[in-house]
């Protein structure tokens, strides 16, 4: 269960009591990029990804969302109509659907929950501000040594020897794609810090052996564990 459920338990519960659930299969879209923003989405089980496309046909992922996540949360109270991202399933996945005519009234005729929201909001705010951050003052290298710093703290497993298994398995094109990359920077800089030591890599799965390292390397502001993520 994601560590921030408790701060925001009044705004699952909307979704919970008032929404419907919908099962999606593995692979599939829950909103495309361009399609008008009628609902908001809270996931119930699975995990989901939102991408950015450019103008030069790259995929920019945003970020990975687990349970207890909300999608399409930009377009409440927004002159926005349309989405401005895309969601897919990484697995198969439970999400539940609200309409957001119906989110902002209910927002708006109860200031606890209202209050709830904007604590909600400025979180997702201080993700990506800061991973927005190390990619403009320490370019692909920031990239790439934050997004594995984000990636421990969400799905890391210390192992007995102190490293780091991050449980996730992630391709390098993946992995690129949340950097804002190519694939053939990241397995140059993967490389070279395996070669260091820093990592291992095996089957797709990263283990950290010097977390100290990449830290270091992007002038880490040791930013509080719930927002340093990739959630």
């Amino acid at each position: 269960m994601n560590e921030n459920t408790p701060l925001f338990m009044g705004i699952y519960s909307l979704f919970e009591q008032f929404g419907s659930i919908n099962k999606i299969e593995k692979d599939r879209p829950i909103f495309h990029e361009g399609e008008r923003s009628d609902e908001v989405y809270y996931v119930l089980e699975g995990s989901v990804r939102i991408t950015k496309d450019t103008e030069s046909g790259r995929i920019f992922t945003l970020k990975i969302t687990n349970s207890q996540s909300i999608l399409g949360e930009t377009s409440v109270f927004c002159e926005t109509l349309y989405h401005s991202v895309s969601a897919h399933t990484i697995e198969p996945t439970k999400i539940v659907s609200l309409s957001r005519s119906q989110l902002e009234k209910f927002l708006s005729t109860s200031p606890e929950l209202m209050m709830e929201w904007m604590k909600f909001i400025q979180l997702n705010h201080l993700k990506n501000e800061t991973r927005f951050r190390d990619l403009l003052l320490h370019g692909k290298k920031g990239a790439l040594f934050s997004t594995l710093v984000r990636l421990s703290n969400t799905y890391g497993i210390t192992q007995e020897d102190g490293s780091i298994l991050i449980d996730h398995y992630l391709t390098n094109q993946e992995l690129a794609n949340l950097c804002a990359t190519s694939r053939e920077v990241v397995n140059r800089m993967l490389n070279d810090i395996k070669k260091s030591r820093v990592i291992e890599l095996n089957k797709g799965l990263i283990t950290i052996n010097d977390l100290n390292f990449l830290r270091k390397e992007i002038e880490c502001d040791n930013c509080p564990l719930h927002i340093c993520r990739i959630d």
